[in-house]
């Protein structure tokens, strides 16, 4: 009974709690990342580049964790995924994945850049 007992309460009072808090930080990660691309992409230059560095959360609930763009979506679908290989979420890139398209991957040490250059590269 005793086995029992602390079995549930592991999954019930540490890791259910856990995989919520992370998901929700991931979910506000997402998006803090998202207004960043659209910010970019609203004051990039006609021609030319723009770069920008911002920096993400070291962890989440003292795990790693990768932040990349969905490689089979393409279009007004791109998704940017945040994940620590047990737990996903997906943000919309705020509608520029239709005339614009995104690519890369970041994790959460360092610090992070954005950059735009109209040529493509």
């Amino acid at each position: 009974m005793l086995t029992v007992v602390m079995i549930v309460t592991n999954t019930s009072l540490i890791e259910n709690p856990s995989n919520t808090l992370k998901y929700h930080s991931f979910v506000d990660i997402g998006n803090g990342v998202s207004a960043r691309i659209v910010d970019i992409y609203v004051i990039a230059p006609e021609t030319g580049r723009i770069s920008t560095k911002f920096d993400l959360p070291d962890d989440v609930a003292g795990k790693d964790y990768w932040v990349k763009m969905d490689p089979y979506l393409a279009g007004a679908s791109q998704t940017i995924i945040i994940t620590d290989g047990s737990i996903r979420s997906r943000i919309s890139i705020a509608g520029i994945g239709a005339t614009r398209g995104v690519t890369g991957n970041t994790t959460g040490s360092g610090i992070n850049r954005i950059t735009y250059d109209s040529g493509g590269v």
